[in-house]
């Protein structure tokens, strides 16, 4: 039921800034977090945020804490990643992720989550 749909990726220089969008469509009233997530070439995939369906619970994971920023427009149907001081390191593709149920303990764990999108590409390089 549930579609998500990643962009706002692309090449940017190291210490620039992206904006991404996760825009979910369908139906939209039955999950609790929506997740970022990201993998690299030869890499396990890696949450990076989560946010809950309010918007008041965050999480972060340790590598990406004081440059990334998540925040919903619920009106939108919108999760969006904001990305600053990009490093070479956080080139990836980047998920967004939808899970009906979860805590924010687990809101980082792919495994748990139920609808994927399709994935933007953030490439940092000089």
């Amino acid at each position: 039921q549930l579609q998500l749909v990643e962009s706002g990726g692309g090449l940017v220089q190291p210490g620039g800034s992206l904006r991404l969008s996760c825009q979910a469509s369908g139906f939209t009233l039955d999950y609790s977090f929506i997740g970022w997530f990201r993998q690299a070439p030869g890499k396990e995939r890696e949450g990076v945020s989560c946010i809950s369906t309010s918007g008041g619970i965050t999480n972060f994971a340790d590598s990406v804490k004081g440059r990334f920023t998540v925040s919903r427009d619920n009106a939108k149907n919108t999760v969006y990643l904001q990305i600053d001081s990009l490093k070479p390191e956080d080139t990836a593709v980047y998920y967004c992720a939808a899970v009906r149920r979860t805590v924010p303990a687990l809101c980082l764990v792919s495994r748990f989550y139920d609808y994927w999108g399709q994935g933007t590409q953030v490439t940092v390089s000089s």
